[in-house]
């Protein structure tokens, strides 16, 4: 039986301003009305087990999330506290398969691919399946089309026509002139990042390359516990882990490696340009959401989020406008986002981890003004949720409910507010905010106070095990 192993612990900065670190690339609609991560799961074929995902703590709601909406489950979500890359995010999935007796042939996916042809994509694991059963760690190649210096190069022995073929050799991301003698050639796949193996071969191979990434994996879950659908690995453990991809770690080193040809249109969706490649363009070029006025230019991706952007005389730009950060680059620089959001994080700037929608398991808010000693904030709960009982050391709060039913408690007090009702929690009062409704509940909330900081947060009860 094929277990599906989606890794998702990117961060995908080079897609920043919209993709930033608590709310990355793969829970974006950047394509469709799903999500990447949604995408990936709902391409799987019918005939696999529900998946094991891999993902940051932080992002473990988002991710239970987005399952739920696509109506789909998964065998364990497992939570990195901090990301060691590919080879132990999977090693910690195969581990877990293992010890719930189940040696499955794994099919290792991330989750921010987009992948044009699903049926194209099933044959191709059709093909591998029985390498992988029969002990061949495979990896899936796609077909290049261009001289892409963004992704990775696998060299196959095609000597002979066939479905699959031995691997000579792996390169990192080739400078553009060795990408167009790899183009030339014909023998070069692109590295999808997709592989087929059994657990039980996969672990064998680490230990025999990797000793010290098995060792740290197996401690990490020998005090792993369960936290709902989440999996809590021992994070001591796992910080003793060595950093390293699975191509690194195994794939270039076993003798028991095999590619299988990707015959469909395949992309990592990591940059500006190759999301610009992919999306429905205009005569002159152009990528245009939002409410985007454009004249006398071409070959430009042009986004907004909440006003009018307009460009005029320019070319090859990739113009992103949010509610809190607007990004001006050269689609040339696309690869070079990230040395943007590495400036953010020097100077301690909040745009480089979070927008100024936050999301939270109960729904998520919006930071609508901030002045001295004052922030303004809209509130949407979910049907059925509700926040922490939790109280603050700095800050007083007036709730005014805009929409739905909202059941409040405040110190000893339980009421309930409806739209144009408003109350005050002075500092220091305990406090709750319930929807019991099954429509959405919303809330704008005036916060006053010396500190007005996320961390004036003290949580005595909550239904989503925070801290």
């Amino acid at each position: 039986m094929i277990a599906p192993i989606i890794l998702s612990g990117g961060s995908g900065t080079r897609l920043w301003p919209i993709s930033r670190a608590l709310h990355p690339k793969q829970f974006i609609s950047l394509i469709n009305d799903t999500t990447l991560f949604q995408d990936t799961i709902l391409r799987l074929p019918k005939n696999t087990l529900d998946p094991v995902i891999v993902c940051n703590e932080e992002h473990r709601f988002l991710a239970a999330e987005q399952l739920r909406q696509i109506n789909k489950k998964s065998i364990g979500i497992i939570l990195e506290t901090f990301g060691k890359n590919t080879a132990p995010a999977v090693a910690l999935a195969a581990l877990n398969l293992l010890k719930n007796k189940k040696d499955c042939t794994l099919l290792v996916l991330s989750a921010d691919h987009h992948i044009n042809d699903i049926k194209t994509f099933h044959r191709a694991i059709q093909i591998a399946e029985p390498l992988a059963e029969n002990g061949k760690l495979v990896t899936f190649g796609a077909i290049p089309t261009k001289p892409e210096t963004g992704y990775g190069y696998i060299e196959a022995d095609l000597s002979e026509e066939a479905e699959y073929y031995a691997i000579k050799s792996f390169t990192e991301k080739p400078n553009l002139k060795n990408a167009q003698l790899y183009l030339n050639n014909g023998n070069y796949y692109w590295n999808s990042g997709i592989f087929m193996f059994k657990a039980s071969t996969y672990l064998n191979e680490l230990g025999k390359y990797e000793p010290e990434i098995l060792a740290a994996c197996k401690k990490s879950l020998i005090a792993s516990h369960n936290d709902f659908d989440f999996i809590r690995i021992d994070n001591n453990e796992f910080n003793a882990c060595p950093n390293k991809s699975i191509d690194y770690a195994v794939m270039e080193k076993t003798s028991n490696s095999v590619v299988v040809p990707l015959n469909t249109s395949w992309g990592d969706i990591g940059s500006w340009d190759s999301l610009w490649e992919l999306k429905d363009k205009d005569k002159d070029g152009n990528v245009s959401e939002g409410d985007v006025i454009l004249k006398d230019v071409t070959n430009t991706y042009t986004s907004s989020s909440n006003r009018l952007v307009t460009a005029i005389g320019v070319n090859n730009l990739v113009i992103i406008d949010t509610d809190d950060s607007l990004l001006v680059a050269s689609k040339e620089y696309s690869q070079k986002i990230n040395t943007i959001v590495k400036k953010l994080n020097e100077s301690n700037r909040k745009e480089a981890n979070s927008h100024r929608k936050v999301y939270r398991p109960w729904g998520y808010f919006d930071s609508l003004d901030m002045g001295d000693s004052f922030q303004v904030k809209k509130l949407s709960i979910n049907p059925g949720a509700k926040i922490s009982l939790q109280k603050h050391q700095h800050r007083a709060e007036h709730w005014i409910v805009v929409k739905g039913l909202a059941t409040i408690t405040s110190g000893e007090k339980i009421i309930e507010l409806k739209r144009n009702q408003s109350t005050f929690i002075s500092k220091g009062t305990i406090h709750r905010l319930e929807n019991n409704q099954n429509t959405v509940l919303e809330i704008i909330e005036v916060q006053t106070g010396e500190y007005l900081g996320e961390d004036d947060i003290i949580r005595i009860e909550d239904d989503y095990d925070r801290s």
